[in-house]
């Protein structure tokens, strides 16, 4: 099992990027929430990385944080997802966002990720609620230091990645926003708007 790739990244292009280790070039398939992150082609990465084996298929995916890849994990323990609606999930919300959602049982916000209906929610939240707080013990810690991104720009990518046209989630979070505002209060503000 491959666990951890260290190596220059010579491609990107969400979902997909391609890391060179010692002359082999490892295809992944990554969540947004990793791609923000990741350094320039031609620089050094390293990615904790999920092999899944298939009767068809070989995939292997890859993240900046153990979190990433813990939540990544988790969620797919829940019946009916896999990991195209796991990637959605991480494209979606941050991993300490996530964790809020479940602790708080706030299925209408989880529907709102592409792939998650309702029933698939509410077992969401009944399956990894015990679990959430352990998905925020990393990324706390992990992102303590980090200085904030500008929580406009993080709330229309945020809409765009649930599905929302560009411009559409650039007027959404925009008209949304108030001095002060965090992305997730953009985020759920624009949803709310939406909605009406």
């Amino acid at each position: 099992m491959i666990g951890r790739l260290k190596g220059l990244l010579i491609h990107k292009q969400p979902p997909w990027l391609v890391v060179d280790v010692h002359g082999v070039g490892y295809e992944l398939e990554a969540p947004m929430s990793t791609f923000y992150d990741l350094p320039d082609v031609g620089r050094e990465v390293a990615l904790f990385t999920h092999y899944a084996q298939k009767e068809d298929s070989v995939s292997l995916y890859g993240f900046l944080t153990e979190a990433e890849r813990r939540l990544f994990r988790d969620v797919q323990k829940v019946s009916g997802i896999g990991a195209k609606i796991a990637l959605a999930v991480l494209s979606g919300a941050s991993v300490g966002q996530f964790a809020l959602l479940v602790q708080s049982g706030d299925v209408a916000a989880l529907t709102r990720i592409p792939g998650i209906g309702k029933k698939t929610a509410e077992r969401i939240v009944v399956e990894l609620r015990d679990r959430a707080a352990d998905f925020t013990g990393g990324a706390a810690v992990a992102g303590a230091g980090q200085a904030p991104a500008d929580p406009l720009s993080e709330a229309t990518v945020a809409l765009q990645q649930l599905g929302y046209k560009p411009a559409e989630a650039q007027k959404m979070a925009r008209a949304a926003a108030a001095d002060g505002d965090r992305a997730e209060t953009i985020i759920r503000k624009a949803l709310q708007s939406a909605l009406r």
